[in-house]
């Protein structure tokens, strides 16, 4: 079976990006590391937090530590952690898929809510799919 390349050609709007995050605490996106960093850290991680507040220091680095215990990452690397714009983009999946809005044109162009992002790369013990199949997946976990 060949997967298909997920198709996120149409967004929530901001009224539809609140009430999905009504009961949800943080999602995380897993994607394939760019080739030349994929032999160390083989997986691109983002943390979508549930907070439109910037998040102090050491509480940063006490969450940052808690996703990597609680999933088994280790070796992170090019860490970033800081509130930036988030869409959504519908698919045929079954929630929607958070995108972290870097170029100005998306941030202008696509409807977006501010979240606490933290993205960086890694390996971990689990997320085969990601590491061996070069698949993409995202899992929203609630209050």
């Amino acid at each position: 079976m060949v997967a298909k390349a997920i198709v996120t050609d149409t967004y929530l709007e901001h009224n539809e990006i609140e009430k999905l995050l009504e009961k949800v605490e943080y999602i995380i996106l897993a994607t394939p590391a760019p080739t030349h960093f994929e032999k160390e850290t083989p997986i691109q991680f983002t943390i979508f937090l549930n907070t439109q507040e910037e998040l102090p220091e050491g509480i940063k680095e006490q969450v940052f530590q808690k996703f990597l215990e609680d999933n088994e990452i280790f070796n992170p690397k090019e860490v970033m952690s800081q509130l930036m714009p988030v869409g959504f983009g519908k698919s045929q999946q079954e929630t929607p898929m958070p995108l972290l809005l870097i170029k100005p044109e998306d941030q202008r162009s696509i409807p977006s809510i501010p979240m606490h992002v933290i993205d960086f790369l890694a390996d971990a013990k689990g997320f085969s799919e990601v590491k061996n199949d070069k698949l993409t997946g995202w899992s929203y976990t609630y209050e």
